[in-house]
């Protein structure tokens, strides 16, 4: 064994080589790769509800509420029936994490603990944006989100602050 005096590296060159060789193992997420798009995508998702929702201003809370399965029936009693996309659907992470402000796997904790607590239950997964849409349009007290740029005269835009 050699001396402390006789080292190899000074403090520098250790932390570059200890950086170099730990670089392999840390994992890298592109879910930020498109800074630019991300206030474009934010004006692109709509929530919308099935016209027999009252039409009132609702606030940030009582969305991650309705859409957490936590708010399950709306001001006049009549029960909420929330439809998302599956949790690996890009338009998904997008609504959550642009409108909701939390990420889906946030939501996917919460649906779980309901579930296997036998407290609740999850929201209606649908395969895709057409189901979704013809979802909203033919359940009473339906809530759930599309691309802005869907004309439907059988859905609204729900308002929120």
């Amino acid at each position: 064994m050699l001396p402390l005096r006789y080292t190899f590296f000074n403090k520098q060159q250790f932390f570059l080589l200890v950086v170099l060789l730990l670089t392999p193992f840390c994992t890298f997420s592109d879910d930020n790769k498109n800074t630019t798009t991300s206030s474009s995508t934010h004006s692109t998702i709509e929530i919308f509800v099935n016209p027999s929702v009252s039409d009132r201003k609702y606030t940030l809370a009582d969305v991650r509420a309705i859409f957490a399965m936590r708010k399950i029936r709306w001001d006049d009693g009549k029960r909420v029936h929330v439809f998302v996309l599956s949790d690996r659907d890009q338009l998904h992470r997008q609504f959550t994490k642009s409108k909701l402000n939390m990420f889906p796997h946030q939501f996917r904790r919460i649906w779980d603990r309901l579930i296997f607590s036998g407290t609740g239950q999850a929201p209606n997964e649908v395969n895709s944006i057409e189901e979704m849409q013809h979802k909203i349009a033919t359940t009473p007290g339906a809530i759930g989100y599309l691309n802005k740029s869907v004309r439907d005269t059988d859905l609204r835009v729900l308002n929120y602050e």
